[in-house]
């Protein structure tokens, strides 16, 4: 047992699983100083949308929903982070408690409901970041940035010129700032969300937001999409020429945890991230390589938790992967060992984007 697992085990347990999470972000940022004097994993770059990843291996939107800490996440050892999910107006999200562990699944349920400070305050927030590292979007030295975009809960979900025009609020004042750009259409705490993934509305959705950001863009999925939706929804990736899919966000389904069902119950709704998801998440990654191929990039997100889970999605056909729950219970110097590992693990010959 490592340090930080017994630290984990015997007093992050022990502390609400949000208010361990805020704490635990604070002292990323505060060491982020000494951090940085640190080695950096050797790594792997991946080429991919047009970008130069440091390596494949990226932290999921959530953890940082509010960018106020790129650059001490990039100093653990992420080739990317993906901010967010962030919404056209601000909003508190739902109720507490809404973010749960479930250590003997090595998994998380949460209902946060994209709390965030809003498209206009985050977008200033980059902008005072690029400011002050005297850089723009095409300095990508260090991290790149990707930005996840959602509605806002008010906005009803079956008027589509709103939905849109929240959408594109949020495209147009955040991409200027972004590496690349994530329409979110899969989480299950705003109601109604999850209905923007049939492609007929989806469709639509993209082709506007594609109109005022010129930055690649990308759609994340569900795991609980059947497999003809995850198709359609590739088919219209293509069709619609985005540069890449995210597959999976948090599912619904509770089957299969080794959690007392009692405990489950009584958490409630939300969505199930970590490994419970790993399986459904690599069959989705593999219909949508088998729909693809080469055409679009993949991220592959859910339940990666070691090197050899995230050297399968890539063995499966991922450019990139991501992970939030596999960082929480590995630590802080879990992403430096994933991308050292993957550093030195032989990729095969086609695996897609790896610089040699």
């Amino acid at each position: 047992m490592t340090t930080y697992d017994a630290l984990f085990d015997h007093v992050l347990t022990r502390v609400d699983a949000e208010q361990a999470h805020h704490l635990g972000f604070a002292g990323i940022r505060t060491a982020r100083p000494v951090t940085r004097l640190f080695p950096g994993p050797a790594t792997r770059p991946v080429n991919s949308m047009g970008l130069t990843f440091p390596s494949a291996l990226g932290l999921a939107a959530g953890f940082d929903k509010n960018a106020v800490g790129v650059d001490a996440l990039a100093a653990l050892g992420f080739g990317h982070v993906e901010v967010g999910t962030v919404t056209g107006e601000a909003q508190p999200g739902n109720p507490k408690p809404r973010l749960f562990r479930l250590p003997a699944d090595r998994a998380i349920v949460n209902r946060m409901g994209f709390n965030n400070d809003g498209a206009e305050v985050v977008a200033q927030r980059l902008a005072d970041r690029a400011k002050g590292r005297g850089r723009g979007r095409s300095d990508r030295r260090q991290v790149v940035l990707g930005v996840n975009i959602g509605k806002t809960k008010v906005v009803p979900e079956d008027d589509e010129a709103a939905v849109l025009a929240d959408y594109t609020k949020s495209a147009s004042l955040l991409a200027p700032w972004a590496d690349y750009l994530v329409v979110n259409v899969s989480s299950p705490n705003t109601p109604g969300l999850r209905s923007l993934q049939a492609v007929e509305r989806l469709g639509p959705l993209l082709e506007g937001v594609r109109r005022v950001a010129d930055v690649p863009l990308l759609v994340k999925i569900a795991p609980d999409l059947a497999d003809d939706d995850v198709v359609d929804v590739a088919r219209l990736a293509l069709e619609l020429r985005l540069e890449g899919l995210i597959a999976t966000n948090t599912t619904v389904s509770r089957a299969g945890l080794r959690t007392p069902a009692a405990e489950v119950e009584a958490i409630g709704a939300g969505g199930l991230s970590g490994a419970p998801v790993a399986e459904r998440s690599l069959e989705v990654l593999r219909i949508l390589h088998k729909t693809v191929g080469p055409d679009l990039a993949l991220v592959s997100v859910g339940g990666i938790s070691s090197a050899d889970d995230a050297r399968a999605r890539l063995d499966a056909g991922a450019s990139l992967v991501q992970a939030y729950t596999g960082f929480v219970y590995g630590g802080p110097w879990w992403p430096r060992r994933i991308a050292h590992a993957l550093a030195h693990v032989p990729a095969p010959a086609d695996a897609p984007g790896v610089s040699p």
